[in-house]
């Protein structure tokens, strides 16, 4: 998993937060916040996908590489029920 990307797109997402902060103090249009709300959901949601897909590249390879197949199946399954909330 790339650790710099990741870090990197928390910090924008983190700007973003703070900025919508501000919009509300300001009073900007509700459309216009609900803009910036949804753009960071929509990158929260990218960083967690690519928190999955490093998860199943290493983690999961990992444990089907040694067998573990009902393992790295349950793991999945875990991983998927998790993500599916966001």
């Amino acid at each position: 998993m790339d650790s710099e990307n990741l870090h990197r797109r928390l910090k924008k997402i983190i700007g973003q937060l703070n900025a919508i902060d501000r919009m509300i103090d300001e009073d900007i249009p509700c459309e216009n916040i609900l803009m910036q709300i949804n753009a960071s959901k929509s990158a929260l949601h990218r960083v967690g996908y690519i928190i999955v897909e490093g998860h199943l590249d290493n983690c999961i390879k990992n444990a089907m590489e040694k067998g573990d197949t009902d393992e790295a199946l349950a793991d999945i399954s875990s991983i998927l029920e998790y993500y599916s909330r966001l």
